[in-house]
């Protein structure tokens, strides 16, 4: 199951992006896959311009995205999150950033990083110090904050788009039982011309048979047979229309409510 199967996820990027202006911490949505499905919030240009756009800084964040779980450190230094979204008790993507520091930059070690991925030292020590700074308590209470919240929203949504179908199917049942309840009206209507036809015929023949005499006998059985007949059919098709209007009532009382 994907997320864009039943949410819109627009409303996803805009919770994020609120998140990211009150905390400074950067944030992104990722599929099972690990494929992006918002825009990153936040994101320092110490990560994006600088950390990421080497291979080899590349490399070590595709990895650290992969499997990082909760609130760890990045290779690259700083102090990253990942968080499940979990729906049914099924992973269904991940919310994940951080990109802060939890205490002053030491340069010595950045400058020491920079090397090991070939990016200018300088270059990537100016861009650390723009990284903002927060306790590991305000990281770990953000993070966690930032789940609870996606993980809510989804839920939230997943229900909507659920109600929304089975409202939907609903809908369409309800016209296909009114469809049946008209052709049920209008089969008993032919049934019951069919069988006042019947009891026309069955009259006749009474008549016919006290007209010959005795020789009409066993004419005269079978006319009261077809009369009986006649009389039970209407009986019947009186039923199903009754039954009919039942249905008919009970659809359009839903459709009223």
């Amino acid at each position: 199951m994907k997320l864009s199967d039943f949410m819109d996820i627009s409303h996803l990027q805009k919770v994020q992006d609120a998140f990211s202006d009150a905390t400074g911490l950067a944030a992104i949505a990722i599929d099972t896959e690990g494929n992006y499905i918002t825009k990153g919030s936040g994101f320092t240009d110490f990560c994006m311009k600088y950390t990421r756009e080497c291979p080899e800084g590349a490399k070590r964040c595709q990895k650290c995205d992969a499997t990082g779980q909760g609130v760890y450190e990045c290779h690259a230094g700083l102090m990253d999150f990942s968080n499940d979204i979990i729906l049914n008790g099924q992973k269904v993507g991940a919310i994940i950033g951080g990109q802060v520091l939890p205490h002053t930059p030491n340069e010595e070690k950045f400058k020491a990083i920079a090397e090991e991925l070939g990016i200018d030292p300088d270059s990537y020590v100016r861009a650390v110090q723009k990284v903002p700074v927060r306790s590991e308590k305000a990281i770990r209470a953000a993070a966690s904050l930032l789940s609870d919240v996606v993980n809510r929203m989804v839920l939230q949504e997943y229900m909507n788009a659920t109600e929304y179908k089975k409202l939907h199917v609903w809908e369409e049942e309800i016209a296909n039982a009114t469809e049946t309840v008209t052709r049920i009206k209008a089969n008993t209507k032919e049934l019951e011309a069919i069988a006042s036809k019947q009891t026309i015929m069955a009259l006749n023949a009474s008549i016919e048979t006290a007209r010959v005499g005795a020789a009409g006998a066993g004419f005269g059985i079978i006319a009261k047979q077809m009369g009986t007949f006649s009389k039970q059919s209407t009986e019947i098709y009186k039923k199903i229309t009754q039954d009919a209007n039942r249905i008919a009532e009970s659809i359009q009382k839903m459709n009223e409510n």
